[in-house]
């Protein structure tokens, strides 16, 4: 059997077209298109810890709540 990640990466795993879009929107579409991923709304120029988790996707949003950069598994 496929391991988790495995799994995830047989899905769809970037959203360049999301850029633009609403972030709460973009999260619908991207959880609908890879049901194996959970999706986290950050604000563009956070910082986070670099750590790549396989089955996550983080949807970057400006001050207004619009997609900034193209969400990718990871």
């Amino acid at each position: 059997m496929a391991s988790t990640c495995e799994q995830v990466l047989q899905g769809k795993t970037s959203w360049p077209e999301l850029v633009g879009e609403e972030g709460e929107c973009a999260v619908k579409i991207i959880e609908k298109e890879n049901t194996l991923v959970y999706t986290e709304i950050i604000a563009d120029g956070t910082i986070i810890p670099w750590i790549y988790i396989c089955n996550r996707v983080i949807v970057w949003v400006d001050e207004k709540g619009i997609v900034a950069r193209t969400p990718i598994v990871g």
